[in-house]
């Protein structure tokens, strides 16, 4: 596999989806599935950052997520106290800027603290951003743009990106759906505009940096015309 550096994507996003049917072919529970995609993570940073990719984001759990079973939502809030946080403090290590984007007005009141402290902790390191969405979704993301700038008698797209939650960052080159399904879901709806999209069956668990390389290979066979 032949990686050109000359031409590796500034942002990368990923939806990382199939962690419930992964569990289910596999005979297992569902929340077994969500385990085992959060430890991909971390392996996918790491190949970014040898890649020289400098940012990454994540879609953790949307908005639309609330409405699963009270276990299964309750298993996802332990799994953002306790693993994420230990994710966090390997990540500080690595100078990796951890930024949390979404509604977290929705969380319990400790993991707002928390990610207000994984944020400030982070927030000085510069090898790579990585973004983790949590309670997010894109039209959710716009109303909440909007109603930070409601006040002022005009508006322009560069100002209107500055009350978005990636403010400041550039707009993903590439998006990364796993699991089969081919849509946004919602994920990003601004940001991605003009970004290619990659769309794999393979379920979030398997996603292997081997499989993100593929993936930015493909990317790099790509003409970018941006509508010209």
């Amino acid at each position: 596999m032949i990686i050109n550096m000359s031409s590796i994507p500034k942002h990368v996003a990923l939806i990382m989806d199939g962690n419930r049917r992964w569990a289910r072919e596999k005979r297992l529970p569902d929340l077994e599935g969500h385990r085992k995609g959060e430890e991909r993570i971390e392996p996918i940073v790491d190949t970014a950052i040898e890649m020289g990719i400098t940012h990454l984001t994540f879609w953790a759990f949307s908005t639309e997520n609330w409405k699963r079973s009270k276990t299964e939502v309750s298993f996802l809030m332990r799994l953002y106290r306790e693993n994420l946080h230990k994710k966090v403090d390997s990540f500080h290590k690595k100078n990796v800027r951890v930024i949390v984007i979404g509604n977290l007005s929705m969380f319990p009141k400790d993991i707002y603290r928390l990610t207000q402290e994984w944020m400030e902790k982070t927030k000085n390191n510069t090898t790579i951003t990585v973004n983790i969405a949590l309670s997010y979704g894109g039209k959710d993301e716009i109303i909440r743009a909007i109603n930070k700038w409601h006040k002022k008698l005009e508006i322009t797209k560069e100002e209107f990106e500055k009350y978005l939650d990636t403010a400041g960052q550039p707009d993903p080159d590439l998006l990364i759906r796993t699991g089969g399904e081919k849509r946004l879901s919602g994920f990003l709806l601004w940001q991605l505009e003009y970004a290619e999209l990659y769309f794999t069956d393979t379920y979030w668990p398997d996603f292997t940096p081997e499989r993100f390389r593929k993936a930015i290979e493909e990317y790099q066979k790509r003409q970018r015309r941006f509508g010209k």
